[in-house]
């Protein structure tokens, strides 16, 4: 059975919030799975799925080459909710009219429930209730079979529907936390239209993901385990030790870019944990393959492949029976390197995981966590048992610090790095912060400043100092550190650390930075 039986398809028109809705699903217990615009509706038949939600998205409808639907599609008898644009679309292939609007509706807005029943069920009739709007179409006739739901002033069709095939419409956004009752919007969708039940759980997860590899690995081959010491690696090679036991074998690769005290770490945590770790030391060999290389895109480039040619390597140690590859690959990283299975959304950057990897890959790919958010993932890891050290920490890029050397990597920019880092770390704990950070880390730049030590004139290194809040890593703001701790950590690196004088904060957002500097 596919796992989108009971759960929501989601089509992706290139919306900033259709990882958004994807997000409140989840939250709701119910498993869904972003797709691409053009699929058909022979394949939805297929896949069964509860629902579908077309997504909002930049284009208009009567743009040239703008994303469509297969018409079809309307008529499987699954549940449709379009949002924004996703209405828009809805409206013109079952024959209504979308126009552009005379002024453009952007922000917060009150919309008037004009019927209290289906989308809006345990509103009260004629009540508003605010909402997020941002569209510069509107539906300007409903199609034939369809009612008006809600209105705004701006926005006669704010949400409509055709109850009989039950397919809904709203020119808002339900899925943003500015549209004050969009999750009971959304659980009306879900539960009384689609007829979902809240049973996507991290032990249902745990359950499917053991049985699905036990299923695909089969009773002889063998896995080995891409394990990097972080929380997705972790998590990933602790399911799929559930599922085969001692026919994992996890291996480290200490490529030499690793925080300080890292390795040991490592081998201590998982060690305990009854796992078979195997340690490969290829830092020189990694530090030769990303010599004279600034490009980030090549560094990730030349970082996955070597990675692929130290675990063929190890992967003979283990047995001829190795087939399977484990990788702690999350959904985040998916959507970021090639877009959601190839939608419209823009490809950020390769992960080393992900668009890394060369073609002639000896090894099938395991991947349990690949539709999961970082905050599932944590989930996942304490139903699964491993300790919080593991679980709360913050993530880390399989490149290591490679990434976080702006410019070419060598082992004394290195060293310096690893130290600005620790001390950063160091404080935050100290501090009490950690646990209020998604991820925090020290960036060395690819500048020189001048300043002045014990009266001398210097020209040292820069590091700048990165520390974020999120819930998924797929939008982030930058912490505001107290003053004196921000003060404190500045002193202590420009003091302890040779060839550092000048430290900066970084205060980007995501968008529009990426959390990475690189």
């Amino acid at each position: 059975m596919s796992s989108l039986e009971r759960g929501i398809l989601i089509l992706d028109y290139g919306s900033q919030y259709t990882q958004l809705i994807a997000r409140r699903v989840r939250e709701a217990h119910v498993y869904c799975e972003i797709h691409p615009p053009g699929v058909t509706a022979e394949w939805v038949r297929q896949k069964r799925p509860r629902g579908v939600i077309l997504s909002g998205g930049p284009s208009s409808v009567y743009d040239e080459g703008a994303p469509g639907i297969d018409p079809e599609m309307l008529e499987l008898g699954i549940p449709v909710l379009g949002i924004c644009y996703g209405m828009q679309l809805l409206a013109r292939v079952a024959g209504g009219e979308v126009e552009r609007a005379g002024a453009g509706e952007y922000g917060r807005a009150e919309v008037a429930v004009r019927r209290a029943e289906g989308l809006f069920s345990g509103f009260e009739l004629g009540e508003t209730t605010p909402v997020w709007m941002s569209h510069g179409d509107r539906v300007e006739r409903v199609p034939p079979g369809f009612s008006v739901l809600a209105s705004s002033p701006n926005c006669a069709v704010a949400s409509f529907a055709d109850e009989r095939r039950r397919i809904f419409g709203v020119q808002f956004h339900p899925e943003v936390a500015h549209t004050a009752r969009g999750d009971e919007i959304l659980h009306n969708f879900l539960f009384r239209i689609c007829g979902c039940s809240p049973d996507w759980t991290a032990g249902q997860f745990i359950a499917d993901q053991v049985r699905a590899i036990r299923q695909r690995v089969g009773a002889r081959s063998r896995a080995i385990c891409a394990l990097s010491g972080g929380v997705d690696s972790a998590v990933a090679a602790a399911l799929v030790h559930r599922a085969i036991g001692d026919r994992l074998t996890c291996i480290f690769v200490d490529h030499g870019l690793l925080r300080l005290h890292e390795r040991e770490q490592v081998e201590r945590t998982f060690r305990s944990l009854g796992m078979d770790l195997r340690v490969v030391d290829a830092g020189e060999r990694f530090l030769a393959q990303l010599e004279g290389v600034d490009d980030p895109e090549e560094k990730r480039r030349r970082i996955g492949h070597t990675f692929i040619d130290v675990f063929e390597e190890a992967a003979r140690a283990v047995g001829d029976d190795v087939r399977f590859l484990v990788q702690g690959t999350l959904y985040p990283d998916v959507i970021e390197s090639v877009s959601p299975r190839g939608g419209p959304s823009a490809t950020i950057k390769t992960h080393h995981n992900v668009g890394g990897l060369r073609p002639n890959l000896p090894f099938e790919l395991i991947e349990p966590l690949r539709e999961l958010f970082k905050d599932e993932v944590r989930q996942v890891g304490r139903e699964l048992g491993l300790p919080e050290e593991i679980v709360g920490r913050h993530p880390f890029p399989g490149p290591g610090l490679a990434i976080r050397v702006l410019g070419p990597v060598t082992r004394e920019r290195l060293d310096v790095l690893r130290k600005a880092d620790a001390i950063f770390l160091e404080e935050i704990r100290a501090a009490g912060l950690y646990d209020e950070i998604w991820q925090a880390f020290a960036v060395l730049l690819p500048v020189k400043s001048v300043g002045v030590m014990g009266d001398a004139r210097t020209y040292d290194n820069v590091v700048a100092l990165r520390a974020v809040t999120s819930r998924d890593g797929m939008t982030a703001d930058w912490f505001a550190f107290p003053p004196e701790v921000l003060g404190r950590i500045a002193n202590r690196i420009i003091n302890e650390v040779r060839g550092v004088n000048r430290v900066v904060y970084d205060v980007s957002s995501k968008p529009p930075a990426t959390i990475e500097w690189e």
